[in-house]
């Protein structure tokens, strides 16, 4: 899986839905499945790559890389996209992680507008800001910057906000996320 981004997804160009059974297959292969799929919310720069590069066994995959593939994240830095357009991908994601989930899939990303997670994961202030400045400044894998911190903070209220009004539970991990939702 490693072209992430299939097309262009020009916010112009009207979608449709097609057959998807080859593009999950394919993750099927290199990712695990189970009878429950699940989804774990965290803002940028929470963990979540460097969990999903670093696990023993391929049980969890990466949102960024699913949407990617499906065609639900456009290429680019669409997160500095406006509001009315990133609320549009988060939705076409909702689309792909609903899907990947009856599949199975266990997914953990940022890209949320209405499915509900099964956990969500902040940690603390001071800590997600030096994962996100090591991020930075050794192998940056995509997403925000210290310069976008402001951003991360409002992603973060609204996870939080979105979690106590639908009783999503909230770790500080995401080594504690996956260990309780691995152990439901």
């Amino acid at each position: 899986m490693t072209d992430i981004h299939s097309g262009s997804m020009d916010p112009d160009v009207p979608l449709v839905f097609s057959d998807g059974a080859e593009i999950y297959k394919k993750f099927s292969e290199e990712y695990k499945t189970h009878e429950e799929g699940y989804f774990i919310m965290a803002p940028s720069g929470a963990g979540k790559t460097h969990f999903v590069k670093n696990q023993e066994e391929k049980h969890w995959i990466d949102g960024d890389i699913l949407w990617g593939a499906t065609g639900a994240h456009p290429k680019g830095e669409w997160w500095l996209e406006s509001i009315e357009r990133i609320t549009e991908i988060d939705q076409q994601s909702d689309i792909i992680t609903m899907q990947a989930k009856k599949l199975g899939f266990w997914i953990m990303g940022a890209s949320n507008n209405w499915l509900v997670p099964d956990a969500s994961v902040l940690p603390p202030w001071e800590t997600h800001k030096k994962y996100i400045e090591n991020r930075e400044n050794n192998d940056y894998d995509g997403g925000a910057k210290s310069d976008r911190l402001e951003q991360v903070q409002g992603h973060r209220k609204w996870i939080e906000e979105w979690a106590k009004q639908n009783n999503v539970p909230i770790f500080e991990s995401v080594d504690e996320a996956t260990e309780f939702l691995s152990n439901k």
